[in-house]
């Protein structure tokens, strides 16, 4: 496994989770915002930003408001879903909640698609 692909990867489905979560909270989301939730420093958030810009996931307009493009959007919705299905389910099993949460964001980018589906599919089966 290549590890910085995975890691560049995980950072970005952080980055667009933690936005896409902004902006259900607040009206418009800037950098600082970001630095403040993700607990990272302004030089890390801002290249962040400038390459999720790039890549075609994140707006930013003249006024340092970030949205998120429509793939951008779908991606992070997909890994908000990762996180809320394996959270809860962990829950379910018992496991302290807090836990449960730190447990579900490392799981979310590192289970397969086959193995996260067949656990979305069990869930909502029984």
């Amino acid at each position: 496994m290549d590890h910085t692909k995975h890691r560049s990867n995980e950072s970005t489905e952080d980055y667009l989770e933690t936005i896409l979560s902004l902006q259900k909270r607040l009206s418009e989301v800037r950098a600082i915002d970001i630095v403040r939730e993700m607990n990272f420093s302004k030089p890390s958030v801002s290249v962040a930003m400038k390459n999720l810009r790039e890549r075609g996931y994140i707006d930013i307009d003249e006024s340092g408001h970030i949205t998120l493009t429509k793939a951008g959007r779908t991606q992070a919705e997909h890994v908000l879903e990762k996180h809320t299905i394996l959270s809860n389910w962990l829950i379910s099993l018992g496991v302290d909640p807090d836990t449960a949460l730190e447990d579900a964001c490392r799981m979310e980018h590192d289970i397969s698609e086959e193995s996260f589906l067949a656990i979305k599919n069990h869930i909502h089966a029984n």
